[in-house]
């Protein structure tokens, strides 16, 4: 993190500490910051993601299953919110690179020991969607660096999923088996969109390339993401109100927005 000629290590610890560590001396940090929520319970972080690359605006995944954001620096320094939603603890989080001048608010993706890969929004703390097609952990999701609407996940059994929201919010687009099913823990776009590296639990990398039509975005993939975004948030909230007439005895039509 940091400007061009200055740069700083930031780590996070399941004791509750997000430290900064100057390069120059790694001996003892900076800058501890204990990560509390209201004051109260000491956030076990697992994973840590910048929002839309900002160095001062954070999110964490943590032990306990929730995701929280929170700031560096300023009058609100530290938690500020909270995203409950996961069962299990978080092995992942990834901001959306934001890129367009089409208004969304950052978006970010959790994934999980509870098999989910859960969409979510910094301005809210509701969830917008559950993605519970993997069979097993998911240990890891990111954001394609180009295409608004293209994320890969992967998962313990050794598969790497490529989902393309504004195609289908239901089932992955393409779905591949690593040989030997090892289990897959990371996995990164290449900056130019067209390749990814994933990373399992023998030490090996595996590369693939993307076909140009599925790593390149048409001229319209970011206004059909903001109406896929809007379809899901409405989705949401329409299982939200059948929660609530469930739980007072009225009538329900079938719930929709998790996908399996």
């Amino acid at each position: 993190a940091g400007s061009l000629n200055a740069h700083n290590l930031l780590s996070i610890s399941s004791d509750g500490k997000l430290c900064t560590w100057s390069l120059d001396m790694l001996g003892q940090p900076q800058q501890a910051m204990e990560l509390t929520h209201r004051q109260a319970r000491t956030v076990a972080a697992t994973c840590m993601s910048f929002v839309d690359e900002n160095v001062n605006n954070f999110l964490v995944g943590s032990e306990d299953g929730r995701a929280y954001a929170g700031s560096r620096h300023g009058n609100q320094a530290g938690i500020s919110d909270a995203f409950e939603g996961h069962q299990a603890p978080i092995t992942s989080i990834s901001s959306h690179p934001l890129r367009d001048s089409i208004t969304l608010s950052p978006l970010f993706l959790t994934t999980s020991l509870d098999w989910s890969v859960k969409l979510w929004s910094v301005k809210e703390t509701r969830l917008i969607c559950s993605f519970e097609e993997a069979s097993d952990y998911v240990f890891d999701a990111h954001w394609s660096p180009i295409h608004p609407a293209l994320f890969a996940t992967v998962d313990c059994t050794g598969r790497l999923d490529l989902w393309n929201l504004n195609q289908n919010s239901e089932v992955p687009s393409v779905r591949t088996m690593i040989p030997g099913q090892p289990s897959l823990n990371k996995c990164r776009f290449h900056s130019s969109g067209s390749h990814i590296a994933v990373g399992d639990d023998n030490g090996r990398i595996h590369m693939f390339d993307l076909n140009e039509a599925m790593a390149i975005p048409h001229a319209d993939e970011w206004t059909l993401f903001s109406h896929t975004i809007s379809e899901l948030r409405q989705l949401a909230v329409e299982q939200r109100e059948n929660d609530t007439d469930a739980l007072f005895g009225q009538p329900t039509v079938p719930p929709i927005p998790v996908i399996h």
